[in-house]
């Protein structure tokens, strides 16, 4: 069997209906495995699933809000009910809201936080027991190039793609005896419906982000296939607790 080959694997994707989730899942799709399309908007998911059928795999689409403990625990029990199990599970699913740290209200702080990571927390708390039963698996959650560095127009932001990156180490040296690596993902800057509005309100964002990148591009939803095949299949079984950046060499950058 190839190392990549994830057939008879279920891949469950927050977020799977558009932007770096679908990339993900497009890859998941392409080496085999069955996919859950999970997300707040069913059209647009549906829409997603239909694509990935097509790639000859079966798929399932699950609505959920991961700001809500309850939500994320019936996706994954709904999951294991549809598919029979849960082997790949990326927490992808997040927002942003963009303005200077002396104007935010608690209130936006919390919703930024309670999304972007304490649903990757739940996410992560609802599929172990499931994964530890049937001998492993694998977690991917997104962090952003905001885990490492900062911004004056996202601090909440930042502060929760910190947070997954801790969390991430955290829960790969604890579930590493169950045989589940936790691993993290930092995109640069791609191109999604959450930074097309990031290019409208940060002036000169566009400008800087060819300039910084070595690449010379903005990053594209399937620059994210290969490296979902990698984290979710066996070629990462020694790899665990890791936060690699997709991001053209941004990162690395002078």
């Amino acid at each position: 069997m190839s190392l990549f080959d994830l057939k008879g694997k279920v891949a469950l994707v927050t977020g799977g209906n558009g932007g770096i989730g679908l990339g993900m899942a497009r890859g998941f799709a392409g080496a085999g495995a069955n996919v859950v399309v999970a997300g707040r908007n069913r059209e647009k998911s549906q829409i997603a699933a239909a694509e990935l059928e097509r790639m000859g795999v079966k798929t399932a689409v699950l609505e959920v809000d991961v700001a809500n403990e309850a939500s994320c625990r019936k996706m994954v029990e709904d999951c294991v009910r549809l598919m029979g199990r849960v082997d790949i599970l990326v927490n992808n699913a997040g927002i942003n809201i963009r303005k200077r740290p002396e104007l935010y209200s608690l209130a936006e702080w919390r919703e930024v936080l309670s999304i972007n990571l304490d649903g990757a927390f739940v996410c992560s708390h609802a599929v172990y027991p499931h994964m530890k039963a049937q001998g492993g698996g694998k977690i991917i959650s997104i962090g952003s190039m905001m885990s490492i560095f900062g911004a004056p127009f996202a601090a909440p932001y930042a502060a929760s793609k910190g947070g997954i990156v801790q969390m991430t180490k955290a829960l790969a040296t604890a579930w590493a005896g169950d045989n589940i690596q936790v691993n993290a993902i930092l995109p640069g800057w791609i191109d999604t419906d959450l930074t097309k509005s990031a290019r409208q309100q940060v002036e000169g964002l566009h400008e800087n982000v060819l300039r910084r990148t070595p690449a010379r591009r903005w990053g594209e939803p399937n620059d994210f296939t290969g490296i979902a095949v990698f984290l979710g299949s066996k070629a990462s079984d020694f790899i665990t607790g890791t936060a690699i950046p997709v991001d053209g060499g941004f990162s690395v950058s002078g």
